[in-house]
């Protein structure tokens, strides 16, 4: 009688330990009308995640974020429209997305953290640099756009032109994924487009004055030519410049990444981790 106590316990104990693991680490924070998703990943200094247009945490970091949450406090978010989080009745632009990210990082009571976003991502983050400097370490621009003229010729004309087709597939997927809904799909897809089509330079002047050290990646086949990570990493006060071989997001094997057994996301990622850990 006891032994079979012992065993259903050991049981019980397994079966809520799994379930525990099980869970998922996602959660909301009501942020400037926002019902705004974010997860949390591992411990140590925090560093805030920010993924590309289109996408969710999954699609732009699935395949690093496990090893920067090794070493830091991952503080991954899906922004408005995005992945878990709904679409509200408000403009989307760069801007409101870094003051929904300073909200929240006030919200968690966060004085200070790492940034790091991708595509369009890294616009943002280049914002909260710009609007929110009290709250930024460091930051991480991943393959950025600042100015209207980095983009290839024809973008903005067939940026109008777009319709939901012409979004790559493995997004429609991983967004279907967390949420079934097509409008949502839709939505997001309009708000990207809308977001692009009305993309305005983000003024010399106002990077001019971005005092958190910061370290720009691009790929020498990227969608912004090399030359445009070149001028903002002369532009920014503090700023250190890697142009790696490979496309778009190759480097973090972001799910469209030609290469998915390349092991150049191993090395960005001891890259990124030596640059924040540094003085």
């Amino acid at each position: 009688m006891q032994r079979r106590f012992v065993i259903t316990l050991l049981l019980l104990i397994t079966t809520y330990s799994f379930m525990k693991a099980q869970q998922p680490k996602g959660q909301y924070a009501a942020i400037n009308g926002l019902q705004l998703y974010y997860e949390i990943h591992g411990n140590g200094y925090p560093l805030v995640l920010l993924h590309g247009g289109g996408s969710t945490i999954t699609t732009t970091y699935g395949r690093i974020l496990p090893e920067l949450a090794k070493t830091h406090q991952v503080i991954a978010i899906e922004l408005q429209a995005h992945g878990h989080t709904a679409d509200i009745d408000r403009p989307l632009s760069f801007e409101q997305d870094a003051d929904d990210v300073a909200a929240l990082l006030r919200h968690l009571k966060i004085e200070k953290a790492n940034i790091m976003g991708f595509s369009n991502g890294a616009t943002t983050a280049l914002q909260i640099g710009i609007r929110h400097p009290q709250v930024v370490n460091k930051l991480v621009l991943a393959s950025i756009a600042y100015r209207r003229d980095a983009l290839p010729p024809g973008f903005f004309e067939g940026m109008k032109q777009a319709t939901l087709k012409d979004m790559p597939q493995p997004y429609h997927e991983a967004y279907l994924a967390i949420n079934p809904d097509p409008k949502g799909l839709q939505a997001m897809f309009n708000r990207d487009a809308a977001r692009m089509i009305d993309f305005k330079d983000i003024p010399d002047a106002a990077i001019k004055t971005v005092q958190a050290p910061s370290l720009i990646i691009s790929g020498d086949k990227d969608v912004t030519p090399p030359e445009h990570s070149v001028a903002l990493s002369r532009m920014l006060p503090h700023a250190q410049l890697a142009i790696l071989p490979c496309g778009h997001g190759d480097y973090i094997g972001e799910i469209l990444s030609a290469k998915t057994d390349s092991t150049m996301p191993v090395f960005v990622v001891s890259m990124i981790s030596a640059f924040l850990a540094g003085k």
